[in-house]
């Protein structure tokens, strides 16, 4: 359990949650999210001081290691990724925690060695028995770890201890699998002790709605379909799938990004207000939502998807999606998903909530845009609104997090003229704190047991109930010849078609 300090008063926001006496496993040490995300953030937290003194983090993979190279490997990830400076004392004192075992994931001699290393940490380090297993692997190698963790005796925790498992997207490739894998995780781990990493949801402007909802009076009033028009929810990178083809060909930005990230999003701009913020109370509002949502009967004209083709992205020459190395020419695997919801509730009935994503687009950012309708009457002379369009609410996810509120104010001079103006609240202007990295908040959350920021797995299925019939129905379009990717050239925001879809409603997406 974690050691609570009898004497600190719960209410009190001067002393940070610091974890107890715990350590981590890491399976899959050797990949970009490993050495990018995960080692550097647990220096940051060690450096901020929020990591017991004796923390431990034992590497598993299939290199010929001693603990010394693992601890290399780590310094260089810290030293080319950390947020925060790097200190010598901080680095050493970590560092004594450092283990590696080699081996594969169906190695029975390499996963005895395993719990022998957890043992010894107990003794030398006091982690008390308290561990988290995270696998930074493929999904397909889930069963094979967990099974192995449970035939070994390491799932089981002693009494007074915990044992948990951290896994990442993506939560199966549709429901079936979704359920195969949930199944895989429930046979070993109780419902409490997995936490499934999205990390959108450690984001800083991602929790920063819930308190812009339901912390302000000047909000909720006009949160509804009475006043809002439609929602517009973007995740646009201006990178290409890199090194990533045998992970992403056959995924797609569908399966990738919307799946997860961008429900989630939506769950939290469209759900109720929870009765609090624990866990389960959240999660029940979510869920709420995952059920309302109501596909538009024509996928064909409510849909689109695109192949990013050759243009130019970041002021250099690019090449397109089938020149990419490892991607065959015949691919039917959509690097731009964009899709149309409905929430059949009294709240949203009526405001599409358009969802998109892609990559190779005009340039990196997440958003959240609630578009309100235009005012009914407007006693002002035609050409006095002309450069005048609709209010909106944009929370700014990345990067520049913040919100902006748009609105029309009068042009300085003699006519009266009004146009756009907006209004903007920067994270970095308002608070000198820097804002973590969602890494860093989310691993915490797994050490303390902490689990508001994890989709459950009834989200994650709920999430592939929306998108299965629409995958379904791409994929039907391929087989029948009658439709597939369309090119968009990069640097651009997306195909015409997705362009072509909210013109049908009479709208347009926004450029952010």
């Amino acid at each position: 359990m974690n050691q609570a300090n009898p004497l600190r008063d719960p209410r009190d926001r001067r002393l940070p949650r610091i974890a107890g006496p715990s350590g981590m496993v890491l399976f899959g040490v050797t990949g970009d999210l490993s050495r990018k995300k995960i080692m550097p953030a647990i220096y940051d937290l060690a450096n901020r001081g929020l990591l017991p003194p004796g923390f431990s983090l034992t590497g598993f993979a299939r290199r010929d290691w001693a603990d010394q190279d693992f601890a290399q490997i780590v310094h260089d990830s810290v030293k080319a990724h950390a947020r925060t400076e790097f200190r010598e004392e901080v680095w050493r004192q970590l560092a004594e925690g450092f283990r590696f075992v080699p081996g594969d994931f169906d190695d029975d001699a390499a996963f005895d060695q395993l719990r022998r290393t957890i043992e010894e940490l107990d003794q030398a380090r006091g982690t008390g028995g308290n561990h988290a297993f995270y696998l930074a692997i493929p999904p397909g190698f889930f069963g094979n770890v967990v099974g192995q963790l449970k035939e070994h005796g390491l799932s089981t925790p002693r009494d007074g201890s915990w044992r948990r498992v951290v896994v990442e997207k993506p939560f199966g490739h549709d429901l079936e699998s979704a359920r195969e894998l949930n199944q895989t995780l429930g046979e070993v781990f109780p419902a409490g002790s997995v936490f499934r990493i999205d990390h959108y949801l450690g984001k800083e402007t991602v929790q920063n709605i819930l308190a812009l909802r339901f912390a302000n009076e000047m909000f909720e009033p006009i949160w509804n379909n009475t006043y809002v028009d439609h929602v517009q929810i973007t995740m646009a990178e201006d990178v290409g799938i890199g090194g990533r083809a045998g992970y992403y060909d056959g995924i797609g930005a569908a399966r990738d990004v919307i799946q997860n990230h961008l429900l989630q999003l939506m769950c939290l701009v469209a759900m109720e207000e929870p009765v609090s913020f624990d866990a389960d109370n959240v999660r029940i509002e979510k869920e709420k939502v995952l059920q309302s949502v109501q596909l538009p009967n024509r996928l064909d004209l409510t849909t689109a998807r695109g192949q990013y083709a050759e243009g130019w992205a970041g002021g250099e020459k690019v090449g397109g999606f089938l020149d990419e190395e490892g991607i065959k020419k015949s691919s039917t695997t959509e690097t731009y998903a964009a899709v149309t919801l409905n929430v059949a509730t009294r709240r949203w009935a009526g405001v599409p909530f358009y969802l998109r994503t892609g990559k190779r687009l005009g340039r990196r950012v997440t958003e959240v845009a609630l578009v309100f309708k235009r005012a009914p009457h407007l006693p002002f002379a035609a050409a006095a609104v002309e450069e005048l369009t609709q209010n909106a609410l944009v929370i700014r996810v990345q990067p520049d997090e913040g919100v902006t509120l748009r609105f029309g104010s009068k042009v300085p001079g003699t006519q009266m003229e009004i146009r756009d103006v907006n209004m903007d609240f920067v994270y970095g202007g308002s608070f000198t704190e820097s804002s973590p990295e969602a890494y860093e908040r989310l691993i915490l959350d797994v050490l303390l047991g902490d689990p508001p920021l994890f989709p459950r797995h009834e989200e994650v299925e709920l999430s592939w109930k929306i998108l299965d019939p629409i995958l379904a129905h791409w994929a039907k379009q391929d087989a029948n010849g009658k439709g597939k990717p369309e090119p968009y050239p990069s640097g651009t925001w997306g195909p015409a078609s997705a362009d072509a879809m909210l013109a049908r409603d009479g709208r347009t997406w926004r450029r952010p």
